[in-house]
This record gives structure tokens, C-alpha cells and sequence, in this order.
């Protein structure tokens, strides 16, 4: 069984740093501004030869249960409580404040093995004032710089001693007994398939959050009616219609030039990182509000990335069901969304749950799709007939020839057109033959790649010799 540590403190006293440290890359927002961290996100942490799962959580605050604050405590007891050891921190600069007392003896109460941590320790003079969290009754604190890496091995032993002795034991060690487990049984084993990576992404307050919180079926991400409430990128692990999923819950993103604040343009960039990421893109749309300016830039900017792209029409519930109305929802997305004509858009409600299976099972569609690989005599037979029901155009008075066709690669599909004069052919011709790829050969919904490239003249060398 793995371990996990949790990560609390008050806000702004350093666990988002110290939580990019042990992962060993930035992927939490860091930022001077107090509680940037909202929701609590997990990654893969390492400390020597230790390895383990870290939580890191919002900033706790003492504010009423339904409150912003309030519920963003709520998530970090939860993150306490499923931890198996809890690095508790201060601000060394700041020194012990009232909030640090009351939340110390709250993280007491739950019983888990302890860490102080006394951060932003650089130089001596800070390191002796970090005896002074002795007050918290929490043990001897470790001096930490988590910007500067500094005190990372006192952080090590102190880890190790806090542990219970069954979970010493050295992750290699715990690898090579479970390899000599299943000597004998790995070429009988099928591999697992791999997980579909997601990000739901949309404009603010569209449900994004309430969305994934159905599907994991507990309240794993922070909600509530304010907009803009997620701001980190996070992962969750999802098992819907046979299968399992790596969703990315982000912030919602809205035009470039109404974005001032500095956390904002973090937020936004980490969804960005999200989407590129992802495999599958599901962009929530509010039921009220559909296919607005920003939603088909988000659009558009999934199929320029490439990846496959989903519709959701969230908040449904609300809306009065007309009839015909999601067939509505799909021509307009057509008329609006040529490039990627024949998208799955699937109606919910990620309150009520109305319609998630149907998303789901477009994301697994959409996924094949997204993969699928063409043979080259059949691509080539279709580029025949295409030519024969449309030659291309004369361009300055000679014909253009259009030799063959084939697909290097998929994810997503992507056509090499071997061609003369590549440079000629009319962007109305590439759109022709890249909508007579989608429908002969079943590709709704999916960006695809047609490049045209010249064959090469066999003559050229003997005119240059002349």
C-alpha cells in the first residue's frame, strides 16, 4: 500500500513550492498573493529513497463552513484524513501567529504522524527563529528553504522517523518482492489498457467542477456558484462504460483582454497545458447560453492543437426540453464548427447526472475515431474517385496532378498528398478533399491533417547536367 502525505499549512507559508519540489517540476501555481491553491491536487513526490503520493491543499482559514474558505477547508481535512503523515508548515518570517496555534491543534486531533516544518529558512538568523514553532507542540520543527531546496535531507530523516516501521520499507525493495511475486505470471498477463486523458475545459462558472464531481461520484473538487473558483489544473482518475480515464478539471477561460490579474493568466495557462495534454477535449457549454463568441475560440483552439473534441451542454436541467432541441445543438454546431463537422454533442447535467453516460460514451467513440488508421489502397481508390467527380483547377493555365495519398500517422489522422506544384492548389480544394476524407471513410468530428507535398521530378537532375 502506498503512502500519502498531506501537505497544510495557513496560506501563502510555502506548500505549493515545497509540493513542486518533491514532484520535481512546477505544476502547482505558485504565486506571492495568499491562497492562489483552492482545489488539492496530488502528484508523484519523492524524498531520497522515498516515494509516495503528495497532497497538496489550500491555505486554511478560519471562515464559516458554507462560505468560500470554508469550503475550501472542508477539502483540506479531507486531504488530512486520507493521509497516512501530514507536513504541517509556518512561514519562519512571520513567525507563529494565532491561526498556526488553532490549526496545529486541529491537525493534532486527527491522530496522524506529524512533520513541522519551519519554511523560508534561508541564512542562520531565520533558522534560529524557527525554534520558536517549539510553541506549537508539535515536535521539533525541520528548518526548510522549499524555493532554495534547502534542508531537504532534515526533511528526509524526519519523514522516515515520523513513519510507522511497516511503511520504511524502501519502494525498490517493495518493487523487486512483488516481481518475485509474479515471476512467471507477466507474459500471461494482459497489459491494462492505458487511461483516456480528458480536459474538460469551458468558460467560467459553466460546471465544469460539479461535472467531474458526478462522475467520480464524491465531492473531490471545490464547487459553489462563484465563477472562477478553480484555478489549478487537476487531475482525477474516472472508471465509466468499461473503461478508465484521466480527467482534467481547469479553469475557465475567458477572452485575453478581459484577463488582468497575474493568477488568472497562470490559471488560464495551466488549462492551455491541459488541453495539449489531453487526448480528448470536452467543452462544457452553459444550456443557456450556447456557442457563444469565446466557446468557439476554445473550439477552434482544440482542433489547432489537434485533439479530438467533444460538446457538452451542461446545466440541461434548466432548460426546458423541446423537442428536437440537442438536434438543433448539433446543426448549429455544425454550421458554426465546419472544420470539425459531425462533433458528438451530448446534453447534462452534472447536478442531476442527466445524459453523462451519453458524454462518456462520445468520448470513447470520438477516441477511436481520433486513432483510427486507413489503409493506403483504400485511401487511393477514394482520391481516384474524388478527382473524377471534381478534377482540380487549372492554375495559369496548366492542369495540377494529384498523384497518390497516405496516412503516416493518426492522433490525429493525418494525410501526406503527394502532388505537383503543392503551393497552387486552392485552400477551397484542400477543404474538398479534407471533407470527402471525413465522410467516406467515417471521421465526424475529428481534426484532420492533409499536407501537400511535390513528388520529386526524376528529370530535374538531367536538365541541371545539361
Amino acid at each position: 500500500m502506498g503512502l500519502t502525505v498531506a501537505i497544510v499549512g495557513r496560506p501563502n507559508v510555502g506548500k505549493s513550492t515545497l509540493f513542486n519540489r518533491m514532484v520535481g517540476k512546477r505544476v502547482a501555481l505558485v504565486d506571492d498573493r495568499p491562497g492562489v491553491t483552492r482545489d488539492r491536487r496530488e502528484g508523484a513526490g519523492q524524498l531520497g529513497d522515498l516515494s509516495f503520493t503528495v497532497i497538496d491543499t489550500a491555505g486554511l482559514e478560519e471562515a464559516p463552513n458554507a462560505s468560500l474558505p470554508g469550503r475550501m477547508r472542508a477539502q483540506t481535512e479531507a486531504a488530512i484524513a486520507a493521509a497516512d503523515l501530514v507536513l504541517f508548515l509556518i512561514d519562519v518570517r512571520a513567525g507563529v501567529t494565532p491561526s498556526d496555534r488553532a490549526f496545529a491543534a486541529l491537525v493534532r486531533k486527527s491522530g496522524k504522524p506529524v512533520v513541522l516544518i519551519a519554511n523560508k529558512c534561508e541564512g542562520r538568523a531565520q533558522t534560529a527563529a524557527a525554534y520558536e514553532a517549539f510553541a506549537l507542540g508539535l515536535g521539533e520543527p525541520v528548518a526548510l528553504s522549499a524555493e532554495h531546496g534547502e534542508g531537504l535531507a532534515d526533511l528526509y530523516d524526519a519523514v522516515k522517523a515520523a513513519l510507522p516501521e511497516e511503511m520504511r520499507v524502501p519502494p525498490a525493495a517493495e518493487e523487486e518482492a512483488a516481481e518475485e511475486g509474479l515471476a512467471g505470471d507477466a507474459d500471461a498477463q494482459e497489459a491494462p489498457r492505458r487511461p483516456i486523458r480528458i480536459a474538460v475545459v469551458g468558460r467560467p462558472n459553466v460546471g465544469k467542477s460539479t461535472l467531474i464531481n458526478r462522475l467520480i461520484g464524491a465531492e473531490r473538487l471545490l464547487t459553489g456558484p462563484e465563477a472562477g473558483i478553480t484555478r489549478d489544473a487537476i487531475a482525477v482518475d474516472v472508471a465509466a462504460q468499461g473503461r478508465d480515464f484521466l480527467v482534467f478539471d481547469t479553469a475557465g477561460m475567458r477572452r485575453r483582454a478581459k484577463i488582468d490579474d497575474r493568477v488568472e493568466k497562470l490559471s488560464v495557462a495551466d488549462a492551455l497545458e491541459a488541453i495539449r495534454f489531453a487526448e480528448v477535449v470536452v467543452l462544457l457549454m452553459d444550456a443557456s447560453a450556447a456557442f457563444e463568441e469565446q466557446d468557439l475560440r476554445i473550439a477552434d483552439l482544440v482542433e489547432r492543437e489537434g485533439r479530438a473534441l467533444v460538446i457538452g451542454v451542461n446545466k440541461w436541467d434548466l432548460k426546458e426540453g423541446a423537442p428536437g432541441a440537442i438536434a438543433r445543438l448539433r446543426a448549429e454546431a455544425d454550421h458554426l464548427l465546419p472544420q470539425l463537422k459531425g462533433l458528438p454533442v451530448a446534453a447534462v447535467s452534472g447536478l442531476t447526472g442527466f445524459g453523462v453516460d451519453r458524454l462518456m460514451r462520445a468520448v470513447i467513440d470520438i477516441h477511436a475515431i481520433w486513432n483510427r488508421r486507413l489503409p493506403t489502397h483504400a485511401l487511393n481508390r477514394w482520391l481516384e474517385a474524388a478527382l473524377a467527380a471534381h478534377p482540380p483547377p487549372a492554375v495559369a493555365g496548366r492542369r495540377l496532378k494529384l498523384n497518390y495519398i497516405t496516412q503516416p500517422k493518426a492522433r490525429p489522422p493525418s494525410f501526406i498528398l503527394f502532388c505537383t506544384r503543392a503551393d497552387a492548389v486552392p485552400a477551397a480544394y484542400r477543404r474538398y478533399l479534407i471533407n470527402g476524407l471525413r465522410d467516406a471513410f467515417d471521421l465526424p468530428g475529428t481534426p484532420i491533417r492533409l499536407t501537400l507535398r511535390e513528388k520529386a521530378n526524376p528529370y530535374a537532375r538531367r536538365a541541371r547536367s545539361r
